[in-house]
């Protein structure tokens, strides 16, 4: 028997179960004292859905499909659990996709041209890290002989030995993955990278000279560039990773030495004869005129030791192009002909970017009204 229209109605779902007095598909529903009808039919909650399960290490194919999973996505890749981001993060994340897809993609690429995975690849590099590992011994002879001549150059020295370490196995890896692309942009890659690095550091020399790591970068990119495209142009070299990036290399280092050199003793010599550089432009004279001799005196400090490497190759030391070819088995007539390429570029190199960081020292030497600054020559 239905009471529902009744005063007695039951104030609760199970009182009224109980006692037998509610309908079919009627319900109790209490808010203060006022009852309801029957309860609205309601659907069932959806299901959830249960996310896809990842490695730990995702490739590029998980990456990207992790990245178009919709609408929820975890706060990064390698932490996959219940907790979801924002939705300002997630469209961080949308806007970042393209990034991190290309890096997901150039990570792959590496990881198929050095495989640290492949069969006896650590086995091999290991061993071949005996030898150098076994060298170290003569660095432990120079460090004792430092601490008993009370030098205090322990620390440099193994300092100096772990950087170089470290710098040349990373650089193993590079190398050994540019020399299998076939895509010139690598090799232009490489190149700036290194004559960034040793534009700062000639820069670095020259401490006093305004602009000295600009000048010294433009210098030596210009000087290598010309040596590098006569080289290319007159087919002595392939244009080819595993040949452009050690001659490049090697001319970019000694440049490197030439042009902070001479861009230290340009400065040092017009602060020392100053009266004779303002005397001179008093009297009419340009600021190449006036600083002529001192220009020639530093350009032949520095280009000194190119040329007496030069005179004494092979007969004194046999230089480091040549050794190595003949060590790794080349043909001596081989490699005395590759090591005289050598020295010529060298040569040629060292010398435009030595006379070229002269003339970009002018306008930081000299005032618009063609005066010496005085806060380059202060002491």
């Amino acid at each position: 028997m239905c009471l529902s229209g009744s005063p007695a109605f039951p104030t609760s779902h199970r009182e009224g179960k109980a006692a037998g007095r509610l309908c079919p598909g009627e319900r109790v529903l209490r808010y203060g004292t006022k009852p309801y009808g029957p309860a609205p039919h309601q659907p069932p909650p959806p299901p959830r859905r249960r996310l896809p399960h990842f490695p730990p290490s995702p490739t590029a194919a998980t990456t990207s499909l992790l990245l178009k999973t919709p609408p929820l996505r975890p706060c990064f890749l390698g932490r996959l659990t219940t907790a979801f981001c924002t939705p300002r993060r997630q469209r961080r994340l949308r806007s970042t996709r393209p990034v991190m897809e290309r890096a997901a993609a150039f990570l792959e690429l590496v990881a198929k041209q050095v495989d640290p995975g492949a069969p006896g690849f650590w086995r091999d590099f290991l061993v071949g890290m005996l030898k150098p590992v076994a060298a170290t011994a003569v660095v432990a002879m120079a460090v004792a002989l430092s601490f008993s001549q009370r030098l205090g150059l322990e620390g440099e020295m193994l300092y100096a030995i772990a950087r170089a370490f470290l710098q040349l196995s990373i650089i193993g890896f590079v190398l050994q993955f540019i020399f299998t692309q076939k895509n010139a942009l690598w090799i232009l890659l490489a190149y700036l990278f290194m004559v960034t690095v040793a534009g700062y550091t000639a820069g670095q020399r020259a401490k006093q000279v305004p602009r000295g790591k600009y000048i010294a970068c433009v210098s030596i990119l210009v000087g290598t560039a010309i040596t590098m495209f006569l080289l290319v142009v007159l087919n002595v070299f392939p244009f080819t990773p595993r040949y452009i990036i050690p001659v490049a290399g090697m001319m970019v280092g000694n440049a490197m030495t030439v042009t902070g050199v001479t861009m230290k003793k340009l400065r040092e010599d017009v602060k020392i004869q100053r009266n004779l550089v303002e005397t001179a432009l008093a009297l009419g004279a340009t600021p190449r005129q006036a600083t002529l001799q001192q220009v020639k005196r530093s350009l032949v400090i520095a280009l000194s030791p190119v040329i007496d490497n030069a005179k004494t190759v092979g007969l004194i030391a046999l230089p480091g192009a040549m050794t190595g070819l003949i060590m790794g088995g080349a043909s001596p007539l081989e490699a005395i002909q590759l090591q005289i390429v050598v020295m010529n570029m060298l040569m040629g190199a060292s010398t435009v970017s030595s006379i070229l960081s002269t003339y970009l020292c002018w306008p930081a030497f000299f005032t618009k009204a063609f005066q010496l600054e005085d806060k380059v020559f202060a002491d």
